[in-house]
């Protein structure tokens, strides 16, 4: 890193600090835009967010106070976000798809007092709003509401204008109070909706997150000629620090799309605005292999033959990556993978083909991310390297297998879970260092390996620890499989396992149109199917891991912003 970026680095030391002093850095560079039309450049950004964090200074917003975010991504999202913390007010940054109970819920606990909703989800806030509640703007347009009956009482700007306002000196009302937090300062209270089912309040500080965003430049290096294209929640640790923090800290420009993310919905997009870095989660990636790579490459019997002799399967591997760039832009420098781990089959290809992707492993308690590698490091089946400043070592490893549970300590580990100091408690080692809940390993080289998580781990008859994660890799790589969980069920290894369908029922279109038979048959297949990948699946896998029994999951496993499965649901 040069001189002349340490420097203007270090004068940054909060989150709003960013949008203000890179307000006048990159002033007419495109900061944040979406694919309807409004954006604002950085310096309009810096001044949007001043203007907001005025405003809530002015409605009785002060330090401390909880301001929620619930809404789509859109450069709205990012004003509202670095508005609340000019103010010296905490976000609590809430997932778009929680359920009206999850949020009212969110809300009584973190003791809201202001929020800021999009009009597509003001029905969200129906029911009983909690009593700290005193003041909701909606984000499309900056307008207070009627708690009651949802409709605009106080006009301040329409949707796009907050980019005109004029820069505003030191006698705006609020100004003195604005931008003043410390990096202790409490920035963000995150709700997860985790595998386990309880939903926690992160508790980030504004060191936290900035510190992290800054590591994160020993894994990819961030330049004002970048273009990231967002696809994940800003409500999410990783889009947010790693999709916003992370650009508008370096001088990059952020575009917004407005569906998700489905390769039909993508395409247009990719081929308009040509992005250099991507932020996705293995559905995505693994989703648009199923469609477009993966029948090209095992679609008949002559390629899969050749797809098992190395040298052929990495120049095939290569030529369909050289497409699948194109798919994305052609203009992709860094693919970044997290939130889950990615699907051998799907990190093979990516490997052999020498497409630009990258993992990297965190959690939202480590703001969120922990190691990583980059495109030019990748190292199949690892998430990489500890990122520079954070501490990461293997808490109590097996003498044999040198296996553990993975703790971290750093300034990007969080300040607790609020309002839990027993849960808080129990996730730190008495030297300090978080518990993240995942075995892993590190190498002679120093690669981190993660076999898995802690709670999920079966212990097998013979005290053998099995991975159920290691299983199910291997159930998806079959045809007919959309996705799986394996789990013990009354000392019998057992997996629930999701088909596609529609693969299955083309074999009877012909009897459609008589229901009870056209079931029947596609239940026998289906039945027949799962015995067939059953006897693949242990031959493939280690002894102690043979299942002994199959179950046909009839709908998609429900799964958290990151595409996990809620396990806890199906125990």
């Amino acid at each position: 890193m040069q001189q002349k970026e340490i420097k203007h680095w270090e004068s940054i030391v909060n989150l709003p600090q960013i949008v203000k002093i890179n307000g006048e850095r990159f002033s007419s560079s495109m900061a944040v835009a979406s694919v309807d039309g409004t954006s604002y450049n950085y310096e309009e950004l810096g001044n949007a967010s001043r203007f907001l964090g005025s405003m809530l200074h002015s409605a009785g917003i002060t330090k401390g106070d909880r301001v929620a975010i619930l809404s789509e991504n859109t450069p709205h999202w990012s004003i509202a976000y670095f508005g609340i913390l000019a103010s010296g007010a905490t976000t609590v940054p809430i997932l778009p798809d929680f359920r009206n109970s999850e949020i009212l819920s969110i809300l009584d606990h973190a003791g809201v007092k202001s929020v800021f909703v999009s009009g597509k989800l003001i029905s969200r806030l129906e029911g009983k709003l909690p009593a700290s509640l005193e003041l909701v703007i909606n984000m499309d347009n900056f307008q207070v509401l009627d708690m009651e009956n949802g409709k605009a009482i106080v006009p301040s700007g329409t949707l796009g204008m907050l980019e005109k306002l004029n820069p505003m000196d030191d006698s705006f009302p609020g100004e003195d109070a604005l931008f003043k937090a410390e990096p202790d300062d409490l920035a963000s209270i995150i709700y997860t909706s985790g595998t386990t089912g309880r939903s926690k309040g992160v508790m980030l500080s504004h060191g936290n997150i900035l510190s992290n965003a800054k590591q994160s430049r020993s894994t990819h290096v961030v330049v004002p000629a970048d273009r990231f294209l967002s696809m994940l929640p800003l409500a999410h640790t990783y889009e947010c620090t790693i999709g916003l923090v992370v650009p508008l800290l370096n001088g990059a420009q952020i575009h917004y799309m407005d569906k998700p993310p489905t390769a039909s919905v993508m395409a247009p997009v990719l081929q308009q605005y040509k992005p250099t870095t991507l932020l996705t989660v293995p559905l995505i990636i693994e989703k648009i292999f199923a469609a477009r790579i993966k029948p090209v490459l095992y679609g008949s019997p002559v390629m899969r033959a050749l797809m098992k002799v190395a040298p052929a399967r990495k120049f095939l591997s290569r030529t369909a990556a050289k497409k699948l760039e194109k798919f994305f832009g052609g203009k992709v420098r860094f693919f970044g993978v997290g939130g889950a781990p990615l699907s051998p089959q799907v990190e093979r290809f990516l490997v052999d083909g020498r497409f630009p992707y990258a993992i990297g492993y965190g959690l939202t308690e480590t703001s969120p991310m922990v190691a990583g590698f980059d495109p030019a490091h990748a190292v199949y089946r690892s998430v990489g390297t500890v990122l520079s400043g954070v501490d990461l070592k293997i808490d109590h490893p097996d003498p044999v297998t040198h296996e553990g549970e993975i703790v971290v300590n750093g300034p990007n580990v969080m300040k607790g879970y609020y309002k839990d100091p027993e849960k808080t408690s129990e996730v730190f080692t008495s030297e300090g260092y978080f518990r993240t809940g995942d075995l892993g390993y590190i190498d002679s080289k120093g690669i981190i390996f993660i076999r898995g998580r802690l709670k999920n781990m079966i212990l097998g008859p013979n005290g053998e620890n099995i991975y159920p994660e290691e299983i199910e890799a291997v159930i998806n790589k079959e045809e007919h499989v959309t996705e799986s969980l394996v789990m013990q069920y009354k000392g019998k290894l057992v997996a629930r396992v999701h088909l596609n369908t529609e693969s299955v029922e083309e074999t009877y279109q012909h009897l459609k149109e008589n229901a009870a038979e056209f079931q029947k048959l596609v239940q026998a297949r289906a039945d027949e199917i799962l015995d067939e990948i059953m006897a693949r699946v242990n031959q493939h896998v280690a002894r102690n891991s043979k299942l002994q029994m199959m179950i046909l999951q009839v709908k998609p496993f429900e799964k958290t912003p990151t595409h996990k499965i809620k396990r806890f649901l199906y125990q």
